[in-house]
């Protein structure tokens, strides 16, 4: 069923496992525990950053898998996209994984269109399992964006870092314990800003719409949720957000409303003004929140994830930053909210 931009899942698809990879970074910040796996070196015995990318999906969706007590074979489908051209990492993990495989870009915004996608196909009676899943690693999406991290070059306040990580997650038509219930789907906002070093700024617009968009769909209030996260708005784009949201009449609460971006890393970790990059909302997500759900401190929560779809051809040919945000819920079946 769809109201508006919402889809609204009546078998309510159950993510019955979840797992995250991160790097030596993540490993030092205040969600360490939550990770399946942490890397001491951000080569991962590779001989490039983005074979190192390319296996940390791998062992995110190798992991979530076998979490849910399945093998390679009970899974139908993989969707998957990353930041890297032409998608390299989320392909190249599916030639291994040798699952039917269906290939996204939304950039930061990939974990959270995944889960919608895989949601409707399994709400939708086309799939029973469904593996989703995304990756971001500093020095690859540096590289390709920006400037080497061997150039050591210097970066504005409002730069953020890209999480060095992956994040997966199964969604079958059966399960218990943690549900997708519904996801607003974005549509492209572009503001006009052209600063690749300032991203929070460009994807606060598009994370306001769909968020407006998803309150007003359903006809609910910011009440409804434990817990609303941006993806990787970072403390810029996060303020902006919430600026915008209260200037347009939708004020959600200071202890309800956070940032991925500003979760992952501590505030003694030289990330400028947070964290970026495809990962951060998954490893968030799949980790942090979903552990709290299934420890039962969160019953139902909104993850909002961002996306800037540039590329360094666009950047060149100096055009301005167009950005997305998907919406999912997730509820947890049992207790109360709290």
């Amino acid at each position: 069923m769809i109201q508006g931009r919402t889809w609204l899942f009546h078998r309510q698809p159950a993510i019955v496992s979840s797992a995250t990879v991160g790097g030596p970074f993540e490993a030092k910040g205040p969600l360490a525990n939550d990770f399946d796996l942490l890397h001491e070196d951000l080569w991962l015995g590779q001989d490039s950053f983005e074979k190192a990318e390319k296996k940390m999906l791998e062992q995110a969706c190798e992991r979530a898998v076998d979490k849910a007590g399945l093998k390679k074979e009970d899974i139908q489908f993989l969707l998957a996209g990353d930041l890297m051209n032409q998608i390299i990492s989320s392909s190249f993990a599916a030639r291994t994984l040798a699952t039917p495989y269906l290939g996204l870009f939304g950039a930061c915004s990939t974990s959270m269109e995944s889960l919608a996608l895989g949601a409707l196909l399994v709400d939708g009676g086309y799939a029973q399992r469904v593996l989703v899943g995304t990756s971001s690693h500093n020095a690859s999406v540096e590289k390709q964006f920006r400037y080497p991290t061997e150039y050591g070059s210097q970066k504005p306040p409002t730069a953020q870092w890209t999480v060095t990580g992956a994040g997966a997650a199964v969604v079958s038509a059966e399960g218990e314990g943690l549900s997708v219930t519904a996801a607003t789907i974005g549509r492209v906002v572009d503001m006009g800003i052209q600063d690749p070093f300032n991203m929070g700024a460009a994807m606060a617009p598009a994370a306001v719409d769909t968020i407006e968009a998803h309150f007003r769909d359903l006809r609910i209030s910011p009440s409804s949720y434990d817990l609303i996260l941006t993806g990787d708005l970072g403390e810029i784009g996060h303020r902006t957000a919430a600026d915008l949201l209260e200037k347009h009449g939708l004020k959600l609460p200071q202890d309800r409303f956070g940032d991925c971006g500003l979760m992952i890393y501590d505030k003694n970790q030289p990330v400028q003004a947070g964290a970026s990059g495809c990962a951060c909302s998954a490893c968030v997500t799949y980790g942090h929140v979903l552990n709290r759900m299934r420890k039962g401190e969160l019953h139902k929560v909104l993850i909002i994830a961002t996306g800037a779809l540039l590329s360094p051809l666009s950047f060149q040919q100096k055009e301005s930053i167009p950005c997305i945000a998907h919406a999912v819920a997730i509820e947890s079946k049992e207790g109360e909210s709290t």
